[in-house]
């Protein structure tokens, strides 16, 4: 990204780079800068701590964090830093991302982080929801964001169209 980050993306594991990927992408569409990182909560906890700790002074607005299993980074990051958090549960085990995501949500009081669904579609929405979050100080990026939404609105009846045509050849 050409400007200073306003949105750190950590991943506990290089393996979750895929999923995580579509919080990149979101961020891209509405031209925010974003950096993207592994850190492990569990393997580098000072890594982690360090990371966030300074997040806010190299002008980070957010904070991302895709996990799976324990899916304690979160949580940690949460603890560390007044940045809103967004966690996005990574399927990484056999319980297919619900041990991550009851992680993500079971945060006790005064620790908040908001938590997306499972895996690409929660990654996807983590980047949104940053969007959202940062519009709130931008009419340029609100306005971005009123397009996009207009755009899904735009594609949904561009398909209803499309269906309808294709049910009456079915059907005829």
């Amino acid at each position: 990204m050409n400007d200073k980050p306003l949105v750190g993306i950590l991943m506990g594991s290089d393996s979750d780079y895929d999923i995580m990927k579509e919080t990149a992408l979101a961020l891209a569409q509405f031209g925010i800068p974003f950096e993207i990182t592994v850190s492990s909560a569990h393997r580098t906890p000072e890594r982690t701590v360090s990371y966030v700790r300074e997040a806010k002074n190299r002008g980070i607005k957010v904070l991302v964090a895709g996990a799976g299993a324990a899916a304690h980074l979160a949580g940690v990051i949460a603890a560390e830093t007044t940045l809103p958090v967004i966690a996005v549960p990574i399927d990484a085990t056999a319980l297919n991302g619900i041990d991550a995501l009851l992680a993500m949500v079971q945060m006790p009081a005064g620790i908040p982080v908001a938590t997306m669904a499972i895996g690409k579609p929660g990654a996807r929405n983590a980047g949104i929801f940053a969007a959202q979050m940062l519009a709130v100080g931008s009419p340029e990026l609100s306005e971005k964001l009123v397009r996009f939404k207009a755009d899904m609105a735009r594609s949904v009846e561009a398909k209803a169209e499309a269906l309808k045509l294709r049910v009456a050849e079915d059907f005829k």
